[in-house]
């Protein structure tokens, strides 16, 4: 019967996959190819709408297409750029979200946004408020590089400050009987205070409240250098609010009050006669990325996500690439060391750390490129800490923005011991090792004993120790040196810069300008861009998951094509009854009665 059972759920998910799945899948490629094609009016405003925020990077899957946000900030940074140059392309229309965009996104975007300016094009924002929690600093940062900033009439300019919440566990995890058992290294490192501690602890509260006001600080410089304020000023007039949009309007924070219909009507007549809104993604999908030309190459390596041990050949090919792992990124470098038009490489980071025995995989692949010659220059996206840093530090060049959460130069480990908890509700839990004394050291069943205590202390110790080297050989620092500015801390990358963990405060743009010198690349002479790892094409894809040749794929994309057609469906049903009819005369004919 058990058999019966699982043969029955095998076939329900088979016709799941077939009947619902598969379809959604190909006509959601066939629109996508079909809106690729699309011309784009000789009077265009773009529409970048913000407000479901953006990953870092590009998703590695090519059937990533369910969930998720639909962009990402180096997408946009991308798109932006040839925006510029294209002649079609007169305004560009933002739709900024009122509770913030992570602020290193908004750092990159707010440049990406000015250098469209600066090409003699219109930028107008629209916000329908801006809310007193988060980042909305970082949105309204975006929102004063415009030409033109917007505000819908009933909404309320609430930003007056940057606010940011922590959740501890120790008092819970302590009354249901879990004993949380850690190590740290050192006092900064508190991604383990979430479950030991009830309060911030003081150096937690001293490097939070650091990184917190260099943030804050850096976009109100920003927002007031293109509202054309003092610092000082903006400052004044935002920490007196809140304000409603007429007196948002009246203190100059904004420029006009509508609703977002006339923002976009207002963009159309900047534009030009009949000019017509396009949507931002599809653009990007009609440009693609930047390929450039010439015989020399850049490559661009991205990684975002927490940092793994393994290879994402089995994963789920609907995953947005929210993980780095060691295999595929490492493959990614190697690909670039080996490709002779590549002359240096360009190593996007974003990620808030992970394993370290994954991380110094990676990082050997950064040294090998090294090794043949190949420059490394590293930009940092929203975060490049703990892992994220130690992939980065041997790098011939580090850039990252001025609000990129990073070093946390440090390490933790250790369990949750449950045991007491299960049994306050009759869950006895009992543990049986074999082998050393060390075997059962991690059982969530009993807490450490002293022995295993130091011994894993001592680990964790050598593993500091470690990224201690390698941070004080790429960053060229006396050991000593790192030691006083490592201890687990997070800066950002202002604060970086100024220790002498970053080389360089900038973006995407910025890192490849560095490349291109550090390769010797004549200013004059065009690069082409290679980007690994390379992305397989959504009937690449198809063809690997259900076992069809790329023909048949092709074939099938375009039947979903037409599903929706009339004519089309008109058509299938004709034949489908001219068919049935011939059958069914032949079969008639063929019956002894």
């Amino acid at each position: 019967m058990k058999q019966f059972f699982l043969t029955l759920l095998g076939v329900f998910a088979g016709l799941v996959l077939f009947f619902v799945i598969v379809p959604v899948v190909l006509i959601t490629v066939a629109v996508s190819s079909a809106s690729s094609k699309a011309p784009t009016p000789s009077n265009t405003v773009l529409e970048l709408d913000l407000r479901e925020g953006v990953t870092d990077q590009p998703p590695t899957s090519p059937l990533a297409l369910f969930g998720g946000p639909g962009l990402s900030t180096m997408q946009i940074v991308d798109t932006l750029a040839q925006a510029e140059e294209d002649k079609r392309v007169k305004a560009l229309l933002i739709r900024l979200p009122e509770a913030g965009i992570t602020p290193a996104a908004a750092d990159e975007i707010r440049q990406a946004v000015r250098r469209f300016r600066r090409s003699g094009k219109v930028v107008i924002a629209h916000a329908q408020g801006f809310q007193p929690v988060g980042t909305a600093v970082s949105s309204y940062m975006i929102g004063a590089s415009a030409s033109e900033l917007w505000m819908q009439n009933t909404s309320s300019f609430q930003l007056a400050g940057f606010s940011a919440e922590s959740v501890f566990l120790g008092r819970a995890l302590e009354k249901y009987g879990v004993n949380a058992q850690f190590e740290q290294r050192y006092e900064y490192k508190n991604a383990v205070n979430e479950f030991t501690e009830s309060d911030f602890t003081p150096a937690h509260r001293e490097a939070m409240s650091a990184w917190m006001t260099s943030i804050y600080t850096s976009a109100l410089a920003n927002a007031a250098q293109d509202r054309r304020v003092t610092p000082q000023a903006l400052r004044a007039t935002i920490e007196a609010g809140p304000y409603s949009s007429a007196q948002a309007l009246q203190r100059r924070l904004i420029d006009r009050i509508g609703q977002v219909e006339q923002a976009e009507a207002e963009a159309r007549r900047r534009a030009g006669r009949g000019a017509e809104i396009l949507e931002f993604g599809d653009y990007a999908s009609s440009r693609g990325e930047r390929a450039g030309s010439g015989r020399n190459a850049i490559a661009i390596v991205g990684g975002e996500g927490a940092i793994m041990t393994g290879t994402g050949d089995n994963a789920d090919p609907f995953g947005g690439g929210s993980s780095i792992l060691s295999d595929d990124l490492a493959r990614a470098l190697y690909d670039a060391i080996e490709d002779k038009s590549v002359k240096a490489i360009v190593f996007r980071v974003s990620s808030p750390g992970g394993s370290p025995d994954a991380s110094e995989q990676i990082l050997a692949a950064v040294r090998a490129a090294k090794a043949a010659g190949k420059p490394v220059v590293v930009s940092m996206g929203d975060y490049a800490a703990s892992g994220g840093y130690w992939i980065s530090s041997e790098a011939d060049w580090i850039v990252a923005q001025p609000s990129t959460l990073t070093g946390s130069i440090g390490v933790f480990g250790g369990k949750l011991v449950l045991a007491e908890a299960l049994g306050r509700f009759g869950v006895d839990m009992r543990n049986l090792a074999v082998g050393g004394d060390y075997a059962d050291a991690f059982s969530p069943s009993e807490p450490f004993d002293p022995a295993d205590r130091r011994a894993f202390a001592a680990s964790i110790d050598r593993t500091y120790e470690e990224f201690i080297a390698r941070v004080a050989r790429g960053r060229n620092l006396p050991p000593a040196r790192v030691r006083e500015i490592a201890r687990g801390r997070v800066w950002t990358g202002a604060q970086a810069r100024s220790l002498g963990l970053v080389d360089q405060l900038g973006g995407l743009e910025e890192a490849v300008a560095k490349a291109r010198q550090l390769a010797r690349i004549p200013n004059d002479e065009s690069v082409r861009f290679k980007r690994y790892p390379e992305v397989k094409s959504p009937l690449a894809a198809l063809s690997e998951m259900f076992g069809v040749s790329g023909e048949a794929a092709r074939v099938l994309v375009g039947v979903g094509g037409i599903i929706n057609d009339p004519q089309a469906e008109a058509a299938v049903r004709r034949l489908q009854a001219e068919r049935a009819r011939a059958a069914g005369a032949t079969v008639l004919a063929d019956q002894p009665y």
